[in-house]
Parts: structure tokens; sequence; C-alpha cells
């Protein structure tokens, strides 16, 4: 057993109770003018009209007859003005009664619905139509431009799509990156949790969306380390990846490592960006199941508590419970299949770790919630740090922290907080091999997306996991 939490403060302090939900959302009580907050938020009509029709044609240009016609009146931007991303399909579905509130609140042109404008569209036409108006000496638009913030209702892939479409802008040397605030409405809500947005979203009061803005508009930012993932695989090996990988002809891994496996003479490369954390294993065959059940059967998705019941009783029937009693070889523990590299804390060379026999998934976590709000890693005491040569872990360290779970039983402590999961390694950057043998394909998951990677038997795939060079912006909640 690992070393366990230092105090039940802390540790009731990590679990998100539906008081902490409320609190989460700003119910405070306070009451807040529906007026005054639009006034704050809502760009002007020409604006507003200029980065429609930008995104519609996909023409950051089709926006300039509409800055050419405003007249000569002086329109002034609002305090903070905002869009917001929403995700229908997230946690119990209730997006489109979201969108209908928040675009009574703001305005139709500032509400997007992912099925419709998805995150990069955005970034190419909608925010580079704003920075073509202002070299136009459009004055409004450069300081819209400047004080942009975006919220995103959705859960921890959501964000994380969002958050990796604005971190093009660093790439292209357009700032300032727009800080991101979240309404959280997916099943695990970490990424929300860990700035202070709470667990869940009590969508039913009008009242939960006004001041999730109000808070959105001055609230502090805080900076969230962000990591380059490189999925590589021998060529004809057939997969279906989250949208947060997209297939690139970029396929540089690191060279300082000599494989375990024989290397193909052409391979098929995914890239991406992670905020919260990857994992191969149990836990991610068991998302991957449970995704599938719940789009195979939607009407199960009633809303958070009841995603998280079938989600415990579809892990049950998974066979991490009982691994004895089983044959199949994807039940036994990953040292069957997986050789790990990482490069440590201040160090250049890369430095193989073993995998514990018993472990049957692995996690590199950057947050301190996973699992809907539990902290596996535990908050350890200075000397249990020294001994193992670890630092207290933060979301802007430059450093994943690698655990790993156990059977069912050992995940079920670890997720109550009872015990620290299986503490391996700190790391500023890793490397997996992983082989094939008996075993035909691995469960990954990355930030809450979970797939099915097939294995070759005579080739490696590997994921690499480095550090990106800029770190993404978020508004704190409270």
């Amino acid at each position: 057993m690992e070393s366990p939490s230092t105090g039940e403060t802390t540790r009731i302090a990590a679990r998100a109770s539906i008081v902490d939900s409320f609190k989460g959302c700003g119910l405070s009580g306070v009451r807040i003018d529906k007026e005054e907050l639009r006034r704050r938020l809502l760009m002007p009509q020409y604006l507003r009209f200029a980065v429609r029709d930008s995104i519609r044609l996909k023409d950051p240009t089709a926006g300039e007859s509409h800055f050419l016609n405003r007249g000569e009146e002086n329109v002034e931007p609002p305090e903070a003005p905002m869009v917001v991303f929403i995700n229908p399909h997230s946690g119990g579905r209730h997006g489109p009664m979201l969108k209908e509130r928040l675009q009574q609140l703001i305005s139709e042109e500032q509400v997007f619905v992912l099925a419709d404008v998805k995150p990069h569209e955005f970034v190419r036409y909608g925010l580079k139509c704003l920075e073509m108006l202002a070299d136009l000496g459009d004055s409004c638009a450069k300081e819209t431009r400047e004080k942009m913030r975006v919220m995103v209702a959705g859960g921890d892939g959501t964000v994380g799509w969002v958050l990796g479409s604005l971190g093009e802008l660093i790439k292209q040397g357009r700032v300032p990156f727009p800080p991101v605030g979240i309404i959280p409405l997916g099943t695990g809500n970490d990424l929300s949790r860990s700035f202070g947005w709470g667990g869940s979203f009590p969508f039913v009061w009008k009242s939960a969306v006004k001041r999730s803005l109000h808070k959105a508009i001055a609230g502090p930012v805080c900076r969230l380390d962000s990591w380059h993932v490189l999925l590589s695989m021998p060529v004809g090996e057939v997969v279906d990846p989250p949208h947060s990988l997209k297939i690139t002809e970029e396929c540089a891994l690191d060279e300082g490592l000599e494989v375990e496996g024989e290397l193909p003479e052409k391979v098929t490369c995914y890239e991406g960006v992670l905020y919260n954390y990857f994992s191969i294993g149990m836990d991610a065959k068991v998302a991957y199941g449970f995704h599938h059940l719940r789009n195979e059967k939607p009407y199960l998705a009633q809303g958070p508590i009841a995603n998280k019941l079938i989600y415990s009783t579809y892990s049950c029937t998974q066979g991490w419970f009982f691994t004895p009693c089983s044959s199949d070889p994807s039940l036994r523990g990953l040292r069957n299949i997986l050789r790990m590299h990482v490069k440590k804390v201040n160090c250049s060379e890369w430095e193989q770790i073993p995998v514990p026999s018993s472990v049957r998934a692995i996690v590199a976590l950057n947050l301190h919630n996973y699992g809907s709000g539990r902290n596996p890693w535990g908050n350890l005491k200075p000397e249990y740090l020294e001994k193992r040569g670890f630092v207290e872990a933060h979301a802007d360290d430059g450093l994943l922290e690698i655990f790993g779970l156990k059977q069912g039983w050992h995940a079920s402590f670890v997720m109550v907080e009872l015990i620290s999961a299986k503490h391996i390694a700190q790391a500023a950057a890793i490397r997996l091999e992983v082989r094939g043998g008996e075993w035909k394909d691995a469960y990954m998951q990355m930030d809450g997306e979970p797939w099915e990677q097939p294995l070759s038997k005579d080739y490696s795939t590997f994921v690499e996991i480095k550090r990106v060079p800029f770190q993404s912006l978020m508004i704190g909640g409270g």
C-alpha cells in the first residue's frame, strides 16, 4: 500500500459533493441582473455578424462588409466579450436546453453548438476576422479580440478539444490566448473541479447559468500544462481514435532509445494534446465499453449521477475484479505487453521504469482530479516525497504523475480514497512501447476519450508524451 493522504480535511475537499457543485456554479444567493450581464458580455452587432459570416463562409474576410457599413457611430466594446461552446452529447445531454438559455443571456451569434461550429473554425475564421478588422483600424474589434474569454459547456474531452484548437494561436504567434472557463456537463468533469467550477451543473436553474457567466467575467486566470501525445503504429492497422488525435505525416520519435521490438518500414502516426490524463489498460477498456453502451442506448444518459451508477455496474462485468478466473490474455498484467521509459525532472536522459507485475492499468495524470474528483496520487507527506524523489504535484509544474491500478478491488479502494494508487514515477516525458503477442489489442484513453488500439505481433506501437512549450490559460471558478 502506498502512502495515505495526509488528512481527512484534504480528502473531503477533493471530493465533489452536491454542495461543492452548487458553489462551483456560484449559487451564493446574490441576484444578478440579466440586462446588466448582457451588457457586459454582448459584442456589438456588426462584430457578431462579421464573425458569424466568416465562420459560415469559412473566410475571415467575409465580415469586412459589416465593418464598412457600420456607420459613423463610435461603438464601444463590452467589458468581457465572451463566446460559449456547447457539446450537446456531454453528460446528461442537456446541451439544447443550455443553448436556449445562453442565447437569451448573450446572443445567438456568441453561442456555438459543436455539432455546427468546430473550435478550430472559430479560431481560423472567427478570431481571424476580428484580427483582420483590427488591422484595418477598427479599435473596437481590436479590443474585443484582446478581451475575449471562452466558456466550454461539456466534459473533459470537450474542454481539451477547445483548448487544443486555441493552442494553434500560440503556434501562429496570434496573441493573446483567450482564457477558458467551464460549465461542467460531462460525467467526470475533473478539469472543471480542478479550476473551481464544480463537478456537475444544476442546469435546471436559470440563475445558475447567469452566475457562471458572471464569475467568468472577472475570474482569476490560472496556468495549465499541456502535453503533446504522439501515437506511432504500423501501417495497415485500423484504429478509430478520438477527435483529440489527428493523423499527421510528422512522426519523429525520440531516437535516443533502443526499441525492443522490430520497427516497421512504414508507420501511421496520430498526434494530439492532453490536459488531464493518459491511460492504458483496464480503466480504458471499461471506459471504452461504457461509451459504446451510452451511444447505443442514449436513454441511459440521464445525468452525471445516472452515468456514474451505470459506469460502476458496467465495470463489474469486464473481468477487472475476477482476473484469476479468466484466461483472456488482455486481462493480465500490463508488464506482458508494455515497456516504459521516462525523463525525470531536470534530466535529459531516458530511464527505463519497470512495470509492476500486478498493475492492470497505468495512468499519467496532470491534475489532482481523476475519475470524477478522486485524487489517486494522494496528498503525500514531505518525508515520503523526499524518500521517493518526488515533488509536490501541481497542474503547472511540468510533470506528470504516473500511477498504477491493480485489480478492480484495488481500484475501488483508491477511488474512495482509502488508499493511494501504486506510485510509479513522476516524469517530464514518457515513452511507451507496446508489443502484441497473445494480445490482439489494447485500450487507451486520453482525457476521457477512450479507443481500442490494435497491436501487431511483429512490430511495436509507440506512445510518446512530451510537454508543450506553452501553457494554456484557465479561468478560475471560485
